[in-house]
């Protein structure tokens, strides 16, 4: 974990978070004072980010790689919510606005390198900086009606419309997902996810 003053890649980094959704049009100095409370931490491929029921909280932004969002029973069994990648988030922020322990888990993908504040800092610098706070909170909300679209999809449609729909969807992540994640996403087996990708001409 570094500051990014101190980190290697400072230049890189700064680029990339520029680039973010939520924090693209900040002014200088919003980034002046944003900059000094973000930690730049790599993640390797599988680690918990954020633990289903975890009562501290932090706001995430996805530097490189990939990230996932499950949901977990008693029993181990899995059910992935969403992916981010690049250029987007994720965050515990409704459960923090809700007083509740965060109902997921946030695991790498990949190998993912973000750049992450404490939710109580972060809360903080939104108060004081309502544009931000305003594009953030519709991002939310996005994200949360996004979640609820895919948890419908997984009833309503079979499995060719789902892989379609993730297809038109997400375009921008087709063929960076492994295939094993990406079978689980849809609830399929990873085998009839590869039979439904040539029936379909779906490329990986």
């Amino acid at each position: 974990m570094a500051s990014i003053e101190n980190h290697p890649q400072s230049n890189t980094v700064r680029l990339q978070l520029k680039q973010n959704l939520i924090l693209g049009d900040m002014l200088p100095a919003d980034w002046k004072e944003l900059e000094p409370l973000l930690d730049i931490v790599d993640y390797g491929k599988g680690d918990l980010l954020v633990r289903q029921g975890d009562t501290e909280m932090e706001q995430f932004f996805v530097l490189d790689g990939m990230l996932k969002r499950v949901v977990s029973n008693p029993e181990g069994h899995e059910m992935i919510l969403r992916f981010a990648a690049e250029m987007d988030m994720d965050t515990s922020y409704a459960a923090w606005r809700l007083k509740t322990p965060v109902p997921y888990s946030i695991v790498g993908v990949t190998k993912v390198r973000t750049a992450k504040i404490p939710m109580p800092a972060w809360v903080e610098f939104l108060g004081r900086h309502p544009a931000v706070k305003l594009r953030f909170e519709y991002e939310v909300m996005k994200l949360m009606s996004e979640v609820m679209a895919h948890t419908i999809t997984l009833h309503l449609l079979d499995a060719p419309g789902r892989l379609l729909r993730f297809q038109r969807k997400h375009a921008e992540l087709a063929g960076r997902i492994p295939k094993k994640e990406l079978a689980a996403y849809l609830n399929l087996t990873p085998e009839t996810l590869s039979r439904l990708k040539q029936k379909l001409n779906v490329e990986d």
